[in-house]
């Protein structure tokens, strides 16, 4: 069985002056999902399901900087708006083994100024489906 130390996650999101955000990614959850449906009956005796629409989400926990053109000021732009993500277990190139998702997701809400005190300065954003979630090995 093989397996994997996650320290070299590759996160992109476009629209912004620096696409490749990764050295500023503490935690990075990639959610995927079918809405469960419920298709039960008069007469069944146990629940039935169908999967209906997909859903994706990705959460990530970033180190904060307000420098020009870095992690604050991107974020803050791209609030509402929809841009491209691109997300893969190691910063490689997308191989079956480093597989690479990618969509159109958008930002509903991006807090600027989180955390206590003596810790560093961190955000932690949501970043909503838009779009298909697609997932590539070449």
């Amino acid at each position: 069985m093989a397996t994997l130390v996650l320290t070299d996650a590759y996160v992109y999101l476009g629209g912004a002056h620096i696409t490749d955000f990764s050295d500023y990614v503490k935690t990075v959850t990639l959610n995927y999902n079918a809405e469960m449906l419920d298709d039960s009956a008069m007469g069944d005796t146990t629940k039935s399901k169908k999967a209906g629409l997909f859903d994706w989400s990705i959460d990530l926990d970033l180190y904060q900087d307000y420098a020009d053109n870095l992690v604050d000021e991107d974020l803050f732009a791209l609030v509402g708006t929809t841009f491209t993500v691109k997300i893969r277990p190691t910063s490689g190139v997308a191989a079956p083994a480093n597989p690479e998702y990618s969509g159109t997701g958008f930002l509903e809400s991006f807090p600027p100024i989180s955390g206590t005190v003596g810790e560093m300065a961190m955000t932690r954003i949501r970043i909503l489906a838009a779009g298909t979630l697609s997932r590539a090995v070449a």
